[in-house]
């Protein structure tokens, strides 16, 4: 079942409880709505409730489900997804927003254990590059684009190097293993892109404590 790019989702809804970890697959997308100014933005810019996409990555050996992010102003990063739901801010309180988790369709039979190595090992070599202002001016300005088409020129000063927004770094990362996210081709990948790709299932909608 897709999810609507204009509407939160009401059913699904589940405990982040051990039967749902267990279920949760390499690739997963983590999406939400958030409530906060940087969020606001890419809502408004893409007309749509979805502001941030996050990956999961499971690693068994130390059982923990990591989230593999770009985030405003940090930059590249991963948490666990369960501080989505309980200490997102380091304050004991959930992430202040809607979160569920999708999945693309044919990411398991795509992706086997070869290719999965290097999706991480891309994702893990952006680790460490925190934004500056110009890097956050540069952003907003690929969302400002999406709704004003920029010249090609244009668009080549605003390209990302190694500054993300969250649903580049999440669409490039797929892209290391032969899946594109079909995206409005206005200037940048958005979170509502995600949610339109007919290749995403929504899995659930996580409630938060």
């Amino acid at each position: 079942m897709t999810i609507a790019v204009d509407k939160f989702p009401k059913d699904a809804v589940t405990h982040y409880d051990e039967a749902f970890r267990k279920g949760l697959l390499n690739g997963d997308v983590l999406i939400c709505s958030g409530s906060g100014v940087f969020s606001s933005m890419i809502q408004q810019a893409t007309d749509s409730v979805w502001s941030h996409v996050a990956f999961v990555l499971r690693l068994d050996s130390i059982d923990r489900i990591m989230l593999l992010e770009s985030v405003e102003p940090i930059g590249v990063r991963t948490v666990r997804l369960s501080k989505y739901l309980e200490d997102y801010d380091n304050d004991g309180k959930a992430y202040p927003g809607g979160v569920a988790v999708i999945r693309n369709r044919n990411f398991s039979a795509k992706v086997g254990p070869q290719k999965l190595t290097q999706l991480a090992q891309y994702a893990v070599d952006q680790f460490g590059y925190p934004y500056d202002k110009d890097e956050i001016a540069k952003i907003a300005a690929r969302i400002l684009a999406s709704r004003v088409p920029f010249t090609k020129k244009q668009m080549k000063k605003i390209a990302p190097d190694r500054e993300f927004i969250c649903s580049e770094y999440v669409a490039r990362c797929y892209e290391q293993v032969g899946l594109d996210v079909q995206w409005n081709k206005l200037g940048f990948v958005a979170p509502a892109d995600f949610a339109a790709d007919v290749n995403f299932d929504l899995v659930a909608v996580l409630k938060q404590k």
